[in-house]
């Protein structure tokens, strides 16, 4: 086959770097779209956090970890398609490595934002379940019933018998 001038590759070469740099946008793409709607939900389970409804946040914590496994199960065929394109990556093709480097970039700026938000949602949780904790002992120890709130009603120095026979 004939080579390409000034990159010493024949046509069917270049047409497989250029698909694997193609793929592999596509991917960074989709990945960094998954990002934004992982944190797009982390920011819903924070308000849903806020509020204290059950139903709503195991609701959010299942769409979490749909989002979060299809985030790892892109990341699987990244890696090794990120080698590829480094291996392959086709020379003297300006904007390609600029455009994969923004992609990357921001992939990771991304990532740094979903372990904050998701240590901040975590802190959220923790301390909402402490108050409810604390609300449940303080039921338990009821002040208005002696001994809690399974104590029997009869109070010391009150009748604990009624007489019915008349």
């Amino acid at each position: 086959m004939a080579q390409i001038p000034n990159t010493g590759l024949d046509r069917e070469e270049l047409n497989q770097r250029v698909a694997i740099l193609h793929r592999f946008r596509a991917l960074l793409t989709e990945q960094r779209d998954r990002f934004r709607a992982y944190l797009e939900e982390l920011d819903k389970q924070k308000d849903v956090i806020e509020t204290g409804s059950a139903e709503e946040l195991i609701a959010h914590v299942a769409m979490e970890e749909k989002i979060v496994a299809d985030i790892f199960a892109i990341q699987k065929v990244i890696v090794p398609l990120d080698t590829m394109y480094r291996n392959f990556s086709v020379p003297d093709s300006p904007g390609s490595e600029i455009g994969v480097q923004g992609l990357k970039s921001a992939l990771d700026s991304l990532k740094k934002e979903a372990v904050i938000r998701s240590n901040r949602n975590k802190d959220m949780l923790s301390r909402r379940m402490l108050e409810i904790r604390e609300e449940i002992a303080s039921l338990r120890a009821n002040p208005r019933r002696p001994g809690g709130s399974y104590a029997p009603l009869n109070r010391p120095g009150g009748p604990s018998l009624v007489d019915i026979t008349g």
